[in-house]
């Protein structure tokens, strides 16, 4: 009854939760499905003009809204603004236009820099159960770590969780008593979901590539995307494959059930999947919901690089826009443009690297092809300036294109640029060669 009667006094409206922001805040909300709802930015955004100086902080941004409008957000300079530290397709017109700022970070690290910098924190969640707790639902994340470090550092003003009966529960390290929170909203709202999509004939090549660096009792990580769909799909016939990743593969229920991912091989949660975030379709979120077989945890444990290579055999597979001659990969941004974000690229790819047998996996177009029917390499002699570099060519390993397999782990320079010039679009790896020797070569070997 106590607890009850607690959190029935923390239950506050969408307007009084959007009164308590004041003049200079930092409003941080939880990845994904985990973020606020659209009433609550719009309750939010609706005060701009009593407001100053605030910053909205999200990542992976799967509910449309008026915050990533660069025209309604124009009208709000220095009242709002947004500060996202990682970005998808509903962003990237805020990033070509500038009229977003970035938060560099990586996925391991971010509940540090959120512990740091929120003032509010607005995190979606499940209603209590009668002990008191609230279950994140389908994104840990940074929402924990981040709220408690915040909390501990004196720097976490408000912290409110937006209750919707909606929110699957997941199992793991994913629950929060209500003590923990200053207020409540009650709001219930369909979860997003997504469609898997239709691999196309150049996934479905490089997933045949990927599929070759796969064995019986891989322990494997993958992204979202038309080449982890591809490779999903043609995963039949493997066996006992271990799942730790940081977003729950597509596909998943199905590998279960086929016997294609059992986890037995795995030293850690044996038996279990393991993730620190979801996104799917419905089929996905009902088989998560209150499942034993999956559980999440803070991307501060899945995606410590440290925690990662301590799986023999670890197969991390991410997706990059171009690599360099030398391995440089840039998953992130053209030029100053933001596209995306580090998330947990650079934690795999370092917990692989030092997995005994592991595989670090970049998956790149050989070529883009420009609205003048330009195509442009995405094997490159250099980054182009202003260009982020997500995994550094000291710890890259393979890259693959729809044209092949690089492997430069073990290679010079020179010796890992005509590596990947075997596997760029043929059509470009004249002048690729050009640019090696020109780069690479002494002027008296040019000739």
């Amino acid at each position: 009854m106590a607890t009850s009667n607690e959190y029935q006094k923390k239950l506050i409206s969408l307007e009084a939760a959007a009164k308590l922001i004041q003049n200079g805040d930092v409003v941080a909300t939880p990845l994904a499905c985990g973020g606020m709802s659209v009433d609550m930015y719009d309750a939010i955004l609706d005060r701009y003009e009593e407001l100053q100086d605030v910053k909205i902080l999200d990542t992976v941004q799967v509910r449309p809204c008026r915050l990533y409008d660069p025209e309604f957000m124009s009208k709000l300079e220095g009242h709002i603004n947004y500060m996202p530290g990682f970005g998808i397709a509903t962003m990237r017109k805020m990033g070509s236009t500038k009229a977003g700022d970035f938060f560099p970070m990586m996925a391991s690290d971010l509940h540090e820099k959120i512990g740091h910098r929120a003032d509010v924190y607005v995190a979606m969640v499940t209603p209590p159960d009668k002990n008191g707790y609230i279950n994140l639902g389908l994104t840990n994340f940074y929402t924990m770590e981040g709220i408690r470090l915040g909390h501990k550092l004196g720097n976490l003003r408000v912290c409110i969780g937006e209750v919707n009966e909606q929110m699957p529960v997941v199992f793991g390290d994913n629950y929060m008593h209500i003590s923990e929170f200053d207020y409540f909203v009650e709001n219930s709202t369909p979860i997003p979901t997504f469609g898997r999509g239709d691999p196309t004939e150049r996934d479905k090549t490089i997933a045949n590539y990927v599929l070759d660096l796969i064995n019986d009792g891989d322990t494997i990580q993958m992204g979202i995307g038309g080449i982890p769909e591809a490779v999903v799909a043609g995963l039949d016939g493997k066996k006992d494959l271990g799942v730790l990743t940081e977003m729950f593969p597509g596909g998943l229920p199905e590998l279960v059930e086929k016997g294609i991912v059992t986890n037995r091989k795995k030293p850690f949660h044996t038996g279990v999947t393991l993730a620190t975030f979801g996104m799917g379709d419905q089929g996905m979120y009902d088989y998560l919901n209150q499942n034993h077989a999956c559980e999440l945890y803070p991307a501060s444990y899945t995606n410590d690089p440290r925690f990662v290579a301590q799986h023999p055999n670890m197969v991390c597979l991410n997706m990059a826009l171009m690599a360099d001659f030398s391995g440089q990969i840039n998953a992130e941004g053209l030029s100053h443009n933001q596209i995306s974000g580090t998330g947990g690229q650079l934690d795999f790819a370092l917990g692989a690297f030092w997995s005994k047998g592991g595989k670090g996996i970049t998956l790149i177009s050989a070529a883009r092809q420009m609205p003048n029917g330009e195509l442009v390499s995405s094997i490159v002699p250099e980054l182009p300036a202003g260009s982020p570099v997500t995994v550094p060519r000291t710890i890259v390993d393979y890259v693959i294109t729809e044209y092949g397999i690089a492997h430069l782990r073990w290679k010079s320079r020179r010796e890992r640029a005509a590596e990947l010039i075997s596997i760029a679009h043929p059509d470009l790896r004249g002048e690729l060669r050009a640019s090696l020797k020109k780069n690479f070569y002494p002027k008296w070997a040019q000739d």
